[in-house]
């Protein structure tokens, strides 16, 4: 019996993951040799176009390793009648924990004390100025989905109060609603964006949001990076508007801007909030699981509404 085959655009890791994948399928990479395949594996980043689809008459599922779908037509797949499934829940407590790490090394100042150290600068120019503390702070979460709740949970275990915005108030939390992001960042020091992108929402932490922070302000973005203005987040770093930048993404990946580069007060991670060995593991065993249970004819785990 041969196997489903599936365009494989994102490769599963670890290794092991992978090769699972290629026992159980006969794997294809190149578009152009796709026609009759129904299924496609992808990531966020990479996405899946119209005109990809187009390509693929028989295409039936998106199965993307990640919980990122912007780029993906979701349109498209929609007019197609094409499912597509994310991993999402399994990924959340990887990114809430970077989310407060980054936290940590932007308000403490540990990214900076690094290159402190290793540009010589402990034995020529005396102390490092002061940092500050995140505990006894107020926190403030844009975006209140899964990663949100999770790290609003890390949050209160640590003492801070919680602040959030979302579509709606939710009842079943103690965090305090704020309807829009700039009563939201009035209320809060820590702005943590935990948001999903679209069209909608890009530029939505700007400069109005940035001045509300103020002075002892400092954003976090672990979720995409067109939801902060880049260039209203550098001006307000450099003029002391706000205090400091912790950015795990941006708006041109791999391509960071040249003045958040510069600014010392800016800690920049390559997008890896998700990169722990634990959550790639069970991400790719969801995309498996997800996988199998189309080619059985069974409903999807982790369907997402398109």
């Amino acid at each position: 019996m041969s196997c489903p085959r599936i365009l494989v655009l994102a490769e599963l890791k670890p290794q092991e993951m992978a090769e699972q994948l290629a026992k159980n399928y006969d794997v294809v990479r190149d578009i152009n040799d796709a026609a009759d395949v129904e299924m496609v594996l992808t990531s966020g980043s990479v996405g899946l176009s119209a005109e990809q689809m187009a390509k693929m008459p028989n295409l039936r599922l998106i199965a993307v390793n990640g919980v990122g779908v912007d780029a993906v037509d979701l349109s498209e797949a929609k007019k197609r009648d094409i499912q597509v499934t994310t991993t999402p829940d399994v990924l959340s407590s990887a990114v809430a924990e970077m989310a407060l790490g980054l936290a940590f090394a932007s308000a403490r100042r540990i990214a900076e004390g690094d290159r402190f150290i290793r540009d010589g600068k402990w034995a020529t120019d005396g102390k490092l100025p002061l940092g500050s503390s995140v505990l006894g702070r107020r926190a403030g979460i844009l975006g209140y989905g899964r990663i949100g709740r999770k790290l609003a949970d890390l949050l209160r275990g640590l003492g801070l109060e919680v602040f959030y915005t979302a579509r709606s108030r939710k009842s079943d939390t103690p965090d305090t609603y704020c309807a829009d992001v700039i009563s939201l960042a009035h209320e809060c020091e820590l702005l943590f964006v935990t948001a999903s992108a679209n069209a909608d929402n890009n530029g939505l932490v700007g400069r109005e949001t940035l001045s509300a922070l103020g002075t002892n302000g400092i954003v976090i973005n672990v979720a995409r990076g067109p939801l902060v203005d880049a260039e209203a987040l550098a001006l307000a770093l450099t003029s002391g508007m706000i205090a400091g930048a912790a950015l795990d993404v941006f708006d041109d990946e791999p391509h960071v801007p040249e003045a958040l580069m510069k600014a010392p007060n800016c800690v920049l991670t390559p997008h890896v909030g998700s990169a722990t060995s634990e959550a790639r593991r069970a991400m790719a065993q969801l995309v498996l699981d997800n996988l199998a249970a189309y080619v059985a004819g069974k409903p999807l785990l982790t369907p997402y509404e398109v």
